[in-house]
């Protein structure tokens, strides 16, 4: 019965491949458990019967191992476009219908992924507690009496509960870290641009990122490299190299007397159980000083970045802030009070105080903080709602305004059964370090996902980054499905993503290549909108026999792609030309391949 599966990626996959389910099923059953779900206010919308039928319909089993998220259910935040369905942003007077999903949901609909809703948020994006939605407040799923987090209120619900595999949020303070710690789940916060933002209404454009809630590391990994990498239509977004750790790994946190729990004894204790964890994985434990970092914190929300706030509202904060919450609108209008000599100041600030940090980091590789210093009942929060706001945000608002990337795990349960979770920070790039670190502790802690019976101690290993890979585009025979693909599965490559050149390049068919070759050609100006390629991450060693397999005309060389990166890849020597037919206008080897 597939009431009573899991959702992890790793089971779905697995009852795909025995033939025990189909894409079908599991839409049904995830659209099932979303409308019973005995959690309030998670949703905004879901898709109808019919829309989650024809993502899934679409699915076929031939294309099973090219989507590592094939017929995965997921859910969205409600700043995340979906095409043909509502962005509310957590207003219902903002609300508009995108004629295209953001590029994410993009990514993850062809990986496989199946959308089943838009999930409740805190207003515009603006808070950590999950009460600021005119749509309800959603409620921790260990007890209604404490609130959920936020601003991805319902996005971590969704999860935590099982209704889902996984969903979106965004995190601009911490909205993809504080609500996973109140619901025991994961909540990867990737480096700036590392998710592309393309189709996410903003709340501070510079500082957002889209975030990935899961219940285990491995999940979120899954996700996290079905959607990576730059997006030539987002200014924003960049190509970031993964980043491995070094063999003998720093871990710092903040000196005993900067540690602030509110009062909180439980989540203290629980805190020195998670530095013990790190402790009994062989890895140095440094002390640090935090207050460098709580001061960058406190520019977030006391600075001028709020004016982004009121930069992304436009005219609709004048015209119907009526209609807005009124806590979100005070938080977004006193915005106008700071000068642009006021955003200087606050920049020169952040560069003395970036240095500041830049000393702690010499010391250590990684951050270990609590996610919160302690979680509050949704009464406390009613009644000093900016107040209490800002002390969650207190180990998690500097973050962004540094470029670090972030991952919050659980950690366990206090005696009065609410979790307590703890994030890793790093450095830009180190998100899939950071996951094969996190998969550790999150397993000696002895969680479950959520509310749900899963362990995190079954779950699959989250596989670390291997340090001095190289990225090679594929254009032609070597893509996945085609005849000569396993010389790069048999070396232990994996795809990293599919995009495109830049526009400068021509494809030509090769005459009398067996099997049938294309061949990538540089010219001296714009010819096209670029070759569809897969770019394939190789060790070096793997590279080196892989080069040396291959035979002429083909050479490899630097493939510029269209995002302005620039990798290694195969090129064609000009001989080869001779006879061969332009297929440029096909835009790619399978568009070619399948003209007929």
């Amino acid at each position: 019965m597939l009431s009573r599966q899991s959702f992890t990626i790793s089971n779905l996959r697995q009852l795909y491949r025995e033939g025990r389910a189909s894409p079908v099923d599991v839409a049904l059953e995830a659209l099932r458990r979303a409308v019973c779900a005995d959690f309030p206010n998670v949703w905004i919308g879901l898709l109808s019967r019919e829309a989650v039928l024809k993502y899934a319909e679409s699915l076929v089993f031939e294309d099973f191992e090219k989507q590592p998220l094939f017929g995965v259910p997921f859910a969205i935040k409600d700043n995340i476009d979906l095409e043909n369905f509502p962005t509310t942003a957590g207003c219902p007077s903002f609300a508009f219908t995108p004629a295209r999903s953001a590029t994410v949901v993009d990514r993850l609909i062809s990986a496989g992924a199946i959308p089943i809703g838009k999930t409740n948020m805190d207003q515009f994006a603006t808070g950590l507690v999950g009460l600021r939605s005119p749509y309800g407040a959603c409620a921790s799923v260990f007890h209604r009496d404490y609130i959920s987090g936020g601003s991805s209120s319902g996005s971590a619900v969704s999860v935590a509960s099982g209704m889902v595999s996984f969903s979106l949020g965004t995190d601009t303070a911490g909205s993809g870290r504080v609500p996973a710690a109140f619901n025991q789940i994961l909540g990867l916060k990737p480096s700036l641009g590392a998710l592309s933002t393309k189709g996410v209404f903003p709340a501070c454009r510079t500082l957002d990122c889209v975030t990935i809630f899961a219940g285990s590391c491995f999940d979120a990994d899954c996700v996290y490299r079905a959607c990576a990498g730059a997006d030539a239509s987002d200014p924003f977004s960049r190509e970031l190299r993964e980043t491995a750790f070094p063999r003998r790994l720093r871990v710092g946190v903040p000196r005993v007397k900067q540690r602030e729990f509110f009062g909180d004894k439980a989540a203290e204790a629980l805190f020195k159980e998670a530095i013990d964890h790190v402790l009994e994985l062989g890895i140095e434990m440094v002390e640090i000083d935090f207050e460098p970092f709580s001061e960058v914190a406190g520019l977030l929300y006391q600075g001028p970045w709020v004016a982004e706030r009121r930069h992304a509202l436009g005219e609709f904060l004048e015209t119907q802030g009526g209609s807005m919450d009124p806590t979100v609108r005070a938080i977004i209008a006193a915005s106008e009070k700071y000068s642009a000599v006021d955003v200087f100041d606050a920049v020169y600030q952040l560069k003395a105080l970036r240095a500041r940090t830049q000393r702690e980091w010499s010391k250590m590789d990684v951050l270990l903080l609590p996610t919160t210093g302690t979680i509050y009942e949704r009464k406390q929060v009613e009644e000093s709602p900016i107040v209490l706001n800002t002390n969650l945000g207190r180990y998690t608002n500097f973050v962004n305004l540094l470029d670090l990337s972030a991952l919050a795990i659980p950690a366990g349960l206090r005696p009065s059964g609410l979790p307590f979770g703890v994030t890793l920070i790093s450095h830009a790039s180190c998100e899939r370090a950071l996951l094969a670190l996190g998969d550790q502790l999150h397993k000696s802690a002895g969680c479950t996902l959520g509310i749900t019976p899963d362990a995190a101690i079954d779950q699959p290993e989250a596989q670390p980054p291997r340090s001095g890979d190289v990225h090679l585009a594929v254009v032609g025979a070597h893509l996945t499905g085609q005849p000569l693909n396993r010389h790069l599965t048999d070396r232990g490559a994996r795809l990293v993503r599919t995009t495109r050149t830049a526009g400068y390049y021509q494809l030509f068919a090769l005459a009398g290549t067996t099997p049938p070759k294309p061949g990538l050609v540089r010219r001296a100006g714009r010819v096209g909108d670029g070759i569809e390629v897969e770019v394939w991450s190789l060790s070096e060693a793997a590279f080196g026999s892989f080069v040396a397999e291959v035979p002429p005309p083909m050479v490899i060389g630097t493939v510029n792609l269209a995002d302005g990166s620039s990798v290694r890849g195969f090129l064609c020597e000009p001989v080869a030309l001779e006879g061969a037919e332009d297929i440029t206008i096909w835009g790619g080897w399978r568009r070619y391949l399948g003209r007929c």
